[in-house]
This record gives C-alpha cells, sequence and structure tokens, in this order.
C-alpha cells in the first residue's frame, strides 16, 4: 500500500486494482492513499494507464478487480452517479445550446434545490472563477481559458467530496496554462476539495501537486512530493521522465564511488548498492553540473557546491541559448559516445569566456550524481 501524507484524514483509498480491456493490463495491481483535501497528480507518458485509473476512480470504467474506498464507503462497483465527485474533461464538454449560467445550474436542478437557491450558487460560482459578468452568454463567446474555468465552476457547484480533472490545461496556449494552473491550484486551497488530476505536463505537475504519482505501462513507479520526485528518483525511467537527466556509462567502484565511461579515474557519488565492477548508469541533472575556472582543477569560489574531485576537463561541442541559461553539450574522451548536457548561468558564461570549441572544466559533485542499473538505461 501507498501510504497518504501531508496532514488530514484518509480520503480516497485504491487497494489492488487492475483493469484488463481484452488480454491488455492497463492497470497493474495499483495501491494507493490521498488524504483529505490533497492535490495529487498522475504523471507519465501516453498509454501509461493514468487516464484509465482516473475512469476507475470516478466509474466510467469499472476496474476487472479491486476495491475503491472514498470516505470510508466502498464505491467499487457503484455507477458515477452514484459516487461523490466533480469532473472537468479535456474538452471541457460544456453544453452549446445552454447559457454559461444553465450550463453551471445543470447539475444543481437535480438535488432539491428551490430557483432562487441554485440562482445564488451560479453567481457565487461565477464570481468565485473571476467571471462574474459572463452568465448570460454562450459558450461559442467565451475564449478557452474562460470555458475552462465555467467547466470547473460546474465541477464544484454541487459541493463534491472529490474533484477529478483530466488533462484540463491541454488545449490551452502556454501563457494560459501558466495562468489558469496557479487560479486552479489557489480555487482548490480555498475550498479544500481532495483533486485528483491527470497530465502528461511534468511543469504542470510540480507546480501544483501535494505529491505526484508517477505511472509508466499500468504500474506506479514512484509516488511522492514534487521535491522527493524531482531530486531522488527511485529509478531511472522516474529520473529520465522528470525533467533533463543525463545517463553517462559508469561501473561501480565501492560503495559511493564510479568510475565514468571508458576507465577514468574513480569519481564520489551517492552511496549505491551495486557490486563493484558491475556495469551501471552514471546520473546527473544538467544545473547540478558545476563549471570551474578553465584549465584548473579548482572550482571558482563563487560556485563552488559539492566535492572538487570529481572533476573532468570537456570539450564544448555545443552551446545553445535558451534566455534564463544555456545549454552546452560536452564531450570527453571517457564518455564514449556519449555526451554531457550542463546547465550554465549566462554570468557564468560570461565570466568564464565560454563559447563552442573551447575547453572547460567541470565538476560533478557527489551529492548529485547518482548511480542506476545498466539494464534501466533509455
Amino acid at each position: 500500500m501507498t501510504q497518504a501524507t501531508a496532514s488530514g484524514d484518509l480520503y480516497l483509498s485504491i487497494t489492488n486494482l487492475w483493469k484488463a480491456f481484452g488480454e491488455f493490463l492497463a492497470l497493474k495491481d495499483i495501491s494507493l492513499d490521498i488524504n483529505e483535501g490533497e492535490f495529487i497528480c498522475f504523471l507519465g507518458p501516453s498509454g501509461c494507464g493514468k487516464t484509465t485509473l482516473l475512469r476507475a476512480i470516478a466509474g466510467l470504467d469499472l476496474q476487472t478487480k479491486g476495491e475503491v474506498l472514498q470516505d470510508g464507503k466502498d464505491v467499487s462497483n457503484l455507477p458515477p452517479s452514484q459516487r461523490d465527485f466533480g469532473i472537468v474533461f479535456q474538452s471541457y464538454a460544456l453544453f452549446p445550446n445552454l447559457t454559461i449560467e444553465k450550463n453551471i445550474a445543470f447539475g444543481l436542478e437535480n438535488t432539491g434545490r428551490g430557483k432562487s437557491e441554485i440562482t445564488a450558487r451560479v453567481n457565487e460560482l461565477l464570481h468565485l472563477v473571476g467571471l462574474p459578468e459572463q452568465g448570460k452568454k454562450y459558450p461559442a463567446q467565451l475564449s478557452g481559458g474562460q470555458q475552462q474555468r465555467i467547466a470547473l465552476a460546474r465541477a464544484i457547484a454541487t459541493n463534491p467530496g472529490l474533484l477529478l480533472l483530466d488533462e484540463p490545461l491541454s488545449a490551452l496556449d502556454a501563457k494560459v496554462r501558466v495562468h489558469l494552473r496557479h487560479e486552479i491550484k489557489e480555487l482548490q486551497r480555498k475550498l479544500g476539495v481532495t483533486t485528483v488530476m491527470v497530465t502528461h505536463d511534468q511543469e504542470e505537475a510540480l507546480t501544483m501537486a501535494d505529491r505526484i504519482v508517477v505511472m509508466n505501462q499500468g504500474v506506479i513507479e514512484q509516488v511522492g512530493s514534487p521535491t522527493e520526485i524531482y531530486r531522488e528518483p527511485a529509478n531511472l525511467f522516474v529520473a529520465d521522465f522528470i525533467g533533463e537527466m543525463n545517463q553517462l556509462p559508469a561501473t561501480a567502484r565501492g560503495k559511493a564511488g564510479i568510475s565514468i565511461g571508458a576507465d577514468s579515474d574513480i569519481v564520489k557519488s551517492q552511496e549505491h548498492k551495486f557490486a563493484d565492477g558491475e556495469a551501471i548508469v552514471a546520473a546527473i541533472r544538467p544545473e547540478d553540473v558545476i563549471p570551474h575556472a578553465n584549465g584548473s582543477g579548482t572550482p571558482d569560489e563563487t560556485d563552488v557546491i559539492g566535492d572538487p574531485e570529481n572533476v573532468f576537463t570537456v570539450l564544448i561541442a555545443e552551446m545553445e541559448f535558451l534566455g534564463s541559461f544555456w545549454r552546452c553539450r560536452l564531450q570527453n574522451e571517457y564518455f564514449c559516445d556519449s555526451e554531457l548536457i550542463a546547465d550554465l548561468s549566462i554570468n557564468a558564461v560570461r565570466r568564464f569566456e565560454l563559447e563552442a570549441g573551447k575547453t572547460m572544466v567541470v565538476e560533478l559533485p557527489q551529492n548529485r550524481l547518482m548511480a542506476f542499473p545498466r539494464s534501466e538505461a533509455s
């Protein structure tokens, strides 16, 4: 069982859940606990099972076997209409022939509320999502971002205990997405509603989630906070899927040492459990590579982080300007056919006068140099 963390009581519990489509297993023995009020993101590549898991929680695709408990109630075999949730789809699914007010009121009309109460609730929700003047319009008259807000208002109209979001921002342009993901997170905090969002966008998951559930081929690879997922990946799939990750062929040397590529000197790494001489992959994120003063094994004092023994002289094969930093592709005789990617600040590039074709010295700090099985290499 993957235990829930953070404050709050256990709200949603998924136990040994499987889902098969004919001979294809879309979900394989999924277990997950989610606390009340948490914002959880299911993250993974296309076809990993994240949307199938969301639909199983909603009852839209019943699991082949396994159990789903919501607020202590077994909902495993209940139809969607008898489960307590609101949902926002990728397409928003607003009714084009109904006004915005009637779209939001749609789910309230079967709850036994009077017209005046429904009207008050609709107005409250329009103010909550920042669109108080749009009630008389139709969906086609609103922008994509506004439609997304209305779909969200409709989903929370009945005060559901669980909010399900199926890639709600994927149809929007980049700037609108950045703005709305902040608004959704603030709204979720204000309401305190337990929220599960499906996304393939790493940045969305890292900025919005309390915890991320990384999935691959129907199984959960890792569950943790955004910081844990990014800085302490459980395996090379997670390390490579979340952000950029260098992968260099290496050999284990002791319990906290490796030699990279073709018989380089032994460098220090995070502690690992590989046998001495075992073929492994050395992994480090581009932003963790530290530049040194050219031609010196001693780091520039403004850039010292970690162990200055882990240094390599490299050739700058290519430099790519990405606005706030330079992405440098570095080569070394020990790296074999692999390149080391380093993301260097504009100030570092200027200070060390770096350019393609020059050599430089880089440090791979011990506390950020990880080791993984060679079999996991991409």
